[in-house]
This record gives structure tokens, C-alpha cells and sequence, in this order.
């Protein structure tokens, strides 16, 4: 169980809902992972296309609780007005804040993300601020009114994993009681169950999921290695070692005759 803004959850994989081969695998897919939470693009469901009222029709029949975003943002203004406008259609407080700061690699504007969140916080939203591993940036966050922390593994849709380990493990170690997501750049199950292994409270992709082969699979997959990285991780794993150490006794070696 995991608590984001009082709202707890037993899934630990929060998953995206774009580029899917079609509604019904979409549908699948998150009924596979057990996602409880999936993200949602305004973009998609904004007017009110026919696509756009059936695809919210699809997620609502499956129960899950939506976390709007504001992906392709790139100014302060625009993802404040973006998460003005999915509170009001979505009809939760909840925002996945993404102010992008660079085209090539989509990194954060960090910069832009702080002020975004102060002004949401202020409004009464619950910021799940999509950031870099930067301890600085995240103590501006979290003054900001941000509860939960969501540092990106890798550039989003690149599938590279965990590129700063070190940086990940750090964040974790210096904000122990903030709920963290590892956003963007998972690419397989791996990845994920690494993220967990750190300590991470969650993890949140999409890309890995709707490009797979067979994205159900690959959901599956996912919550499996999730929930084997979290066992992994209560279990308190051994220290590493730079020598080697007999795994078996040497004491009482048998005495071989002639």
C-alpha cells in the first residue's frame, strides 16, 4: 500500500494512457498491470470529440483514478492554465505537472516547474511534479507545497532506464518520508524493479508498456518486477562486497584416503 495526498493505493505502478495500438489492448493493458492510477493527456480529451468521450468512457469503466497531466508544456502560463482546465474536466485536484524546458532530450524546466507548482499549490492542487534527480530542485518542490517527488529515470520515451543512479539513490536517501515515482525512461521490467530496489514508492511509465509487441504481456511483466523490487527491497538486501566470501563452510573439509 502506498499513500499519495491521503489517497492509498496498492498498485505501485502507475501507467500512461497514449500511443496504444487501440482502446481495447489500452484497456487490457491496465487491467493487466493492476494499475489503480492512470495518467491522461488534456490534449486527448480536450472538446468534445467523439474520441475523446469515448476514450473517458473506457477509463471510467475500468474504476481506475486519473491523474491528469500537462505534457508538451513548455511555459509557466500554459501548464497552469492546462491543469485549470483538467481540474475542471476531470473533476480532481490531482495534476501530473510537466513544464519542459528542452525539445530533444523533453527535460524539466526546473526553473518553470517550482513556480508552476507554488502557483497550483496555492490554488488547491496536489502537484506530482515530473523532475530531475536534482536535490536542490526537489527542496524547491517540496517548499512549493509538492507531497510527492517524481524524478525521471532517463528522457521520456527513450527506454534508457536508470541513467544517474547515484543521483536517484541520493534523492531517495535525503527526503525519506516523501512518496517517490520514477517518471519517464523505463524501457524494460528491469528497470523498474531496480527503481523499487532503491527504495522508490512507485513507478509511472507508458511508452515501454504501448510500444511492446504485446503490451499486455509487457503490463504484466511490469507488475511483476514492481512487486519483486519492493519484496526485494523490505527484505533488506546483503551489502556488496569487493572480495569474495566462501558461500559455503570450510571447516570440516572431508579427508579423501588413498
Amino acid at each position: 500500500m502506498v499513500e499519495f495526498y491521503g489517497t492509498a493505493v496498492t498498485s505501485r505502478l502507475l501507467l500512461g494512457t497514449a500511443q496504444y495500438p487501440s482502446p481495447a489492448i489500452l484497456a487490457a493493458a491496465i487491467r493487466a498491470s493492476g494499475a489503480e492510477i492512470v495518467t491522461v493527456s488534456l490534449r486527448r480529451e480536450s472538446g468534445a470529440s467523439k474520441a475523446g468521450q469515448s476514450f473517458w468512457s473506457l477509463i471510467r469503466e475500468l474504476g481506475v483514478k486519473v491523474l491528469p497531466n500537462t505534457a508538451g508544456c513548455k511555459t509557466v502560463k500554459e501548464a497552469v492554465t492546462t491543469a485549470e482546465m483538467a481540474r475542471e474536466l476531470f473533476g480532481t485536484d490531482w495534476v501530473k505537472l510537466e513544464v519542459i524546458g528542452e525539445d530533444d532530450t523533453l527535460q524539466p524546466d526546473v526553473f518553470g516547474l517550482v513556480e508552476a507548482a507554488r502557483i497550483l499549490s496555492r490554488d488547491g492542487f496536489q502537484v506530482f511534479p515530473y523532475t530531475t534527480e536534482d536535490l536542490v530542485v526537489a527542496e524547491k518542490l517540496v517548499s512549493a507545497g509538492c507531497e510527492v517527488l517524481m524524478p525521471w529515470g532517463a528522457p521520456i520515451g527513450s527506454g534508457r532506464g536508470l541513467n544517474n543512479p547515484y543521483g536517484l539513490r541520493s534523492l531517495r536517501a535525503h527526503f525519506p518520508g516523501i512518496p517517490m515515482v520514477v517518471d519517464a525512461g523505463i524501457g524494460v521490467p528491469s528497470h523498474a524493479a531496480a527503481a523499487m530496489e532503491m527504495g522508490y514508492d512507485a513507478v509511472l511509465l507508458n511508452t515501454a508498456v504501448a510500444k511492446a509487441g504485446d503490451p499486455v504481456r509487457m503490463a504484466r511483466a511490469f507488475a511483476r518486477a514492481i512487486e519483486a523490487g519492493r519484496e526485494a527491497v523490505l527484505a533488506d538486501p546483503m551489502e556488496v562486497r569487493d572480495m569474495a566470501a566462501p558461500s559455503t563452510p570450510v571447516m570440516g573439509r572431508a579427508v579423501l584416503g588413498d
